[in-house]
């Protein structure tokens, strides 16, 4: 398999009041091959959301490098950035970031549209109905419970067809029911678009469905191991 995903000495230092200086993430390096599922589990505040932000071009390092389908982000100016972040990465977050004035297949749409495509609600027809919302089209996002935001979330994540995808807590604010459907579909749309997971997560038992684990603490690698388990 060939690397999707290479962080190289990986860094990041905000400045604090006063002109303290604070160090979320360490000289951090990994490499993630194409296909792959892993999940990237530590403690609160131990650089995870920042690590997850940096790998997809969300924000800027201090120092190293990331290198994402063999272009280094870093090199990229914001629109650059943003073009990169369009045509090979897909996003869950785990308050769902929906567009309130939009419905949600008009959501699911905004990708696409950002990249030019034509004919494009066919295509976010088809991903609403994957996610089980056909039905649910026209309905805004304070219209939908939690979990089926989280399914719009998912199928707008998918629309642009990701070479990697990119989940910060994807369940943090589901019920167990919920969280294992949710669950479940990223795994199906995963599997049948042959992406690369990259998640986000505190529930260990999730983190152990995934190929590989990244344990992180104080903003450094504490552990990176293989589970054995084969691709879901």
């Amino acid at each position: 398999m060939s690397t999707i995903l290479s962080v190289h000495q990986l860094s990041k230092t905000y400045t604090a009041a006063g002109s303290q200086r604070l160090t979320v993430l360490h000289e951090m390096s990994f490499d993630v091959e194409e296909g792959s599922l892993v999940s990237i589990v530590g403690p609160s505040g131990s650089g995870k959301t920042t690590l997850l932000g940096l790998c997809a071009g969300l924000d800027r390092a201090s120092s190293g490098s990331v290198e994402l389908n063999g272009v280094r982000i870093e090199d990229l100016n914001e629109d650059q950035r943003a073009a990169v972040r369009n045509q090979y990465t897909g996003f869950i977050f785990q308050n769902f970031q929906l567009l309130p004035t939009l419905t949600a297949l008009e959501n699911i749409m905004v990708p696409l549209e950002l990249r030019g495509e034509k004919n494009i609600r066919p295509k976010a027809l088809d991903l609403l109905d994957k996610v089980g919302l056909a039905d649910r089209r026209h309905h805004y996002p304070a219209q939908l419970s939690g979990g089926e935001q989280q399914r719009v979330s998912l199928a707008r994540a998918f629309s642009n067809s990701p070479r990697i995808l990119f989940a910060d807590e994807p369940t943090g604010n589901l019920d167990t029911e919920t969280s294992e459907k949710i669950i479940r579909l990223i795994f199906e749309l995963n599997r049948e678009m042959g992406t690369t997971l990259i998640m986000v997560t505190h529930d260990l038992e999730l983190a152990a469905r995934t190929q590989r684990i990244i344990r992180i603490k104080g903003g450094m690698i504490f552990s990176d191991e293989l589970t054995g388990r084969k691709a879901v």
